[in-house]
């Protein structure tokens, strides 16, 4: 199978582009195979198959989820690829996305105090979007002229952890053991995304050994030392191996296309065929156990 694109976001979440923009953008680029992943929003799964159907592209079916580690207090996100089930999902997504908007409407209140900006037209930016992301508020600003981009010196005022003048608010996520146990229950398969970018290689191991399925290799925060790094962790603790550009379009940080960055064929391959070896294993598994009783 070739290279595909495992880690893209529309505009249902905190991406500028349609889906169908986004699927058309892709065969343009030559993409067999992309994930649409949005931010705790299943919305775009079914109208991305049959859109991607339509041009020619497989679109598997993903979720970003976030969540929060416990014990080091770092958010965490996961990526949840191929869910059986998908409405299981629905609660927590729900749930993640009133956290979202609480902590939005503060920080929009605190925007509409230093600025003379209206609520209702950051709202506005965020047309089509189940949420109101940082960068809905960058694109009000700009728009209004008090920035020329999304990211730069305003952004990192406003939304870097250093800054003593910042507005952050951190939404309250549900705990990674619980996301994890919720996309095995909605029979998804659960990969740690952009482990570098988010500093979460300290909390590998527990999530391992609480069911981590997968780790996110190849993105745009790894150079080729760190992907090697996390190759070989995830062959050590037999991991599936995946990746992508963390597509936002007009939100990225950077310059990036779809499949700038992505998973090889043999890598997205073993992610499809994941679940049923999972399934073989554990029958055999079973059986092992069933004959060790008789004995």
């Amino acid at each position: 199978m070739p290279y595909a694109d495992l880690h893209c976001h529309t505009k249902l979440s905190d991406g500028s582009l349609g889906i169908e923009d986004l699927i058309t953008l892709a065969k343009k680029r030559g993409l067999e195979t992309i994930a649409i992943t949005d931010h705790d929003c299943l919305a775009g799964t079914v109208r991305g198959k049959i859109i991607g159907e339509r041009y020619g592209v497989n679109v598997i079916p993903g979720v970003e989820l976030s969540s929060t580690d416990s014990q080091t207090g770092k958010r965490v996100n996961l990526l949840c690829y191929l869910s059986d089930m998908p409405d299981r999902l629905e609660g927590l997504c729900h749930r993640n996305s009133l956290a979202r908007k609480k902590a939005a409407h503060i920080m929009m209140l605190q925007v509409a105090k230093r600025f003379n900006i209206a609520t209702e037209f950051i709202i506005k930016c965020a047309t089509g979007s189940t949420n109101i992301y940082k960068q809905h508020i960058m694109q009000a600003l700009m728009e209004c002229g008090y920035t020329t981009s999304i990211y730069g010196k305003l952004y990192d005022k406003l939304f870097s952890p250093d800054s003593d003048e910042n507005i952050l608010v951190s939404p309250k996520y549900p705990d990674i053991n619980e996301v994890i146990t919720a996309i095995h229950d909605a029979g998804g398969v659960a990969v740690l995304a952009h482990p570098i970018a988010s500093d979460n290689l300290d909390c590998l191991p527990r999530l391992i050994e609480n069911g981590l399925d997968g780790i996110e290799v190849w993105h745009p925060s790894a150079d080729e030392q760190q992907q090697t790094q996390l190759k070989k962790l995830a062959s050590k603790n037999k991991l599936v191996m995946t990746g992508g550009t963390d597509f936002h379009g007009l939100y990225n940080m950077r310059s990036i296309s779809p499949g700038d960055i992505g998973a090889p064929g043999e890598a997205v391959t073993k992610l499809l065929s994941y679940k049923a070896r999972q399934k073989r294993l554990l029958k055999k598994a079973q059986k092992a156990a069933q004959a060790t009783n008789a004995v």
